[in-house]
């Protein structure tokens, strides 16, 4: 069963191991689960899983493998309309008809009962018990009442469902889906090195319990400063323009960074880095911040993160009063060559579609300056910019 299993999550891309799968047979011998699935899973879980961001994945592998469970993006589009769970009433039920649905048979009838149902319903239903629909009393749907049902899309309104079957609350960890600020801190978090300052605000547990012992079991409390984060970032966001569409992700970056980098320092530019940048984008035309003058104000042991899409006319990158903002004297590639030569870690993420890299001579221009060093605003991008900055 274990050897099947095992299958079916590399099937899932769970990149597990036969040494994980040792761990887990090792770990079952000595009875740290037993007869219990649900310890089961979380024992296999922790044995099989060395990254969060796979939680997801592994959830949906042990619910196929275990349960017959299907995903519920595909559930829903491929078996199910999602007009049949319009949520147009909500009734209010009464304990009579609450009697008459208590369900027996358990999770194996239901889901026999649920493929019935599929075969046989050709349209939308609500207020019913029988159909897939809402507001009813049948098992299936959402908004009703039924004591042990199956939820099917919409909130839950009574609590009651046996199995959820959307509850797949490690998704947003998973390296293969849309952005968030919490998929970001996970990936900015390897880009760690904690120090100690500030005043004394945290409490050193292990001191105090030795000081404690030392003082005949009178409570001494011994306090430490706080850990931070020591690593040192600079922040450059392009901003404006073929940038628009990629809003809500630089957001997120700037958020998710601001949480974890106690010594961030970020700036903006458009298309490309010249002469000048700023910190505030209504200011910018009266308060930037001279390129220069960064140069020589942050030391050599920040890591850079250039952020935009990389894409503009070719003469804003290689010309000089090629800027479509300003007379630049110098072409912008001379601005970002000194960045690089200043700061030894730099890289470039870059939001846009790496496919369409190929067709902007531009974004393969910067590639080329930063050595490759450009890397798509996605979890597996962000994981292999930090790495470099981590060396």
């Amino acid at each position: 069963m274990l050897i099947d299993f095992f299958s079916a999550l590399r099937k899932a891309q769970v990149p597990v191991t036969i040494k994980e799968l040792l761990v887990l047979i090792e770990a079952l011998d000595r009875k740290l689960a037993f007869a219990s699935l649900d310890e089961f899973y979380l024992l296999a879980r922790l044995c099989l899983v060395k990254d969060e961001k796979y939680f997801d994945r592994f959830d949906r592998a042990f619910g196929g493998y275990f349960h017959g469970l299907q995903q519920m993006e595909g559930f829903m589009q491929a078996l199910i309309p999602e007009d049949w769970l319009r949520q147009e009433l909500k009734r209010l039920f009464s304990k009579e008809e609450m009697a008459k649905v208590e369900s027996q048979g358990g999770l194996d009838k239901l889901l026999e009962k649920l493929k019935r149902r599929l075969e046989e319903q050709q349209g939308r239903h609500a207020g019913g018990n029988k159909w897939i629909g809402t507001g009813g009393t049948s098992p299936f749907g959402h908004g009703g009442y039924n004591p042990e049902g199956i939820r099917i899309g919409g909130e839950s309104r009574q609590r009651r469902a046996l199995k959820v079957w959307e509850k797949r609350q490690f998704r947003d960890l998973d390296d293969s889906v849309e952005l968030g600020t919490r998929n970001i801190k996970v990936a900015l978090r390897k880009l760690r090195r904690f120090a100690r300052s500030g005043a004394a605000e945290e409490l050193d547990l292990d001191d105090t319990i030795s000081s404690t012992a030392r003082n005949a079991g009178f409570l001494d409390i011994k306090m430490v400063p706080e850990r931070h984060n020591a690593v040192k970032v600079l922040l450059f966001l392009d901003v404006g323009g073929s940038m628009d569409p990629y809003i809500r992700e630089c957001e997120q970056l700037f958020s998710a960074a601001r949480n974890e980098f106690k010594h961030l320092e970020y700036f903006y530019f458009h298309n490309c880095v010249y002469e000048k940048v700023w910190r505030s984008n209504t200011r910018r035309f009266s308060e930037s911040i001279p390129t220069l003058e960064l140069l020589h104000t942050y030391g050599r042991d920040y890591r850079v993160i250039f952020v935009g899409d990389a894409a503009m006319s070719p003469y804003e990158l290689l010309a000089e009063n090629g800027s479509v903002e300003h007379w630049n004297k110098e072409p912008g590639q001379i601005w970002l060559q000194r960045i690089i030569n200043t700061w030894e870690k730099v890289i470039w993420l870059n939001p846009s579609e790496p496919d369409y890299w190929k067709y902007s001579s531009s974004t393969q221009h910067i590639g080329q300056l930063l050595e490759g060093r450009m890397f798509p605003l996605t979890l597996t991008g962000l994981d292999e910019g930090i790495a470099i900055l981590s060396r």
